[in-house]
């Protein structure tokens, strides 16, 4: 837990408290071990599941509890511990959030995002809302820090948590040249699906969403997709595919209805991907398995992503192959978080961005 300094400002940090909400302190840097290493945040982003945490709570932050959200995160290495020989002082790195407990069949297997005791900076443990962050030897030992290279930008950098689970998704469903696939949900994991979609080789990304200014902005990002309402998706779909359906359908956000049409629009042989969860008491949905059956469908799911997948769309942002700076839409100082989450949640921008770098702040 971090110590509240009542003396010296040592840094900033944004605190969830389960009585008091979110607040920003001033707090001492946190102190590292042996096999640790401490991390000065440039930027952290917010997403979707800090913003449950803050209104709903989460198991792991008990109501007496003070924690760190922000779990997608990058910046300098400040310390490394006396134990810590491959990374350095200085270095630009992005930090991947979730660690595993090393020892179990999924994490031997590399999935350690999969593991029944995984641990995440931001949940579990703080995270990337503060100035100075401490990375756990856990993470340091699982390879969690990785090295950026001079083209990636901090903001970039922070965006490969987000982009890596989608990136997940991308690989369980083998999207491949000549795919019609079609993506229900406009957010930014949305629009990542659809690039990464774009990435493999489809033929034709349809996205579908309620928010018509949403939909304005699928067009603005690449004009070859195709924006359609979420109540005309059905009878356009039939139309553009004559007929026949989507050979991928993934559904980006938080909707059983989605996941039930997802079902009728999908052609023979699709591949049908439940990614976005849905809120807690409305999971059970009815599906028409005659569908899954008679079509011969794949429908998967995932969560989170390994760090093989964290790495690799880290090297397709250094390479140009795959464009993320346009997520980034507001910058705050870490003052005004609560402004952050609140543009966040009424769904005006894309990501926003928690700079601790003054020239972040001026992008």
């Amino acid at each position: 837990m971090l110590r509240v300094d009542t003396r010296k400002h040592k840094m900033r940090v944004a605190l969830l408290s389960g009585t008091k909400g979110l607040r920003v302190r001033s707090a001492l840097q946190p102190e590292i071990g042996p096999s640790d290493v401490l991390l000065e945040t440039k930027a952290a982003l917010i997403c979707g599941t800090d913003v449950r945490i803050l209104r709903h709570g989460h198991q792991a932050i008990g109501a007496g509890t003070e924690r760190v959200l922000g779990h997608e995160f990058s910046g300098v290495i400040a310390r490394v511990g006396a134990d810590v020989e491959h990374l350095k002082e200085g270095m630009r790195v992005a930090v991947a959030p979730n660690m595993g407990c090393g020892q179990c069949d999924l994490c031997v297997s590399g999935n350690t995002h999969l593991c029944r005791e995984y641990r995440a900076l931001g949940i579990h443990i703080d995270g990337g809302f503060a100035e100075y962050v401490r990375i756990p030897a856990a993470a340091v030992r699982q390879g969690n820090v990785v090295e950026i290279g001079p083209r990636t930008t901090f903001a970039e950098a922070a965006l490969a948590e987000p982009l890596c689970c989608a990136y997940n998704g991308f690989e369980r469903c083998t999207i491949g040249p000549g795919d019609k696939v079609l993506i229900m949900g406009a957010g930014p994991i949305g629009l990542m699906h659809a690039k990464l979609a774009k990435l493999g080789g489809a033929a034709e990304v349809y996205i579908s969403d309620l928010n018509a200014d949403r939909l304005q902005r699928c067009h603005q990002m690449d004009e070859s997709w195709v924006p359609l309402p979420a109540d005309e998706v059905a009878g356009r779909i039939t139309e553009l595919t004559a007929g026949k359906g989507v050979d991928v359908c993934i559904t980006a956000c938080p909707s059983s209805q989605a996941q039930a049409q997802a079902l009728e629009l999908a052609a023979m042989n699709a591949r049908v991907l439940f990614f976005g969860g849905l809120p807690k008491g409305r999971s059970i949905v009815p599906l028409d398995t005659n569908l899954i059956h008679y079509r011969q469908l794949m429908v998967t799911g995932t969560t989170r992503a390994s760090i093989t997948q964290f790495r690799k769309v880290l090297s397709l942002i250094e390479h140009g192959t795959l464009s993320v700076k346009e997520f980034v839409t507001e910058a705050f100082d870490i003052a005004n978080i609560r402004k952050a989450f609140a543009h966040t949640t009424d769904g005006s921008g894309l990501r926003c961005m928690i700079a601790f770098d003054r020239q972040l702040k001026q992008k």
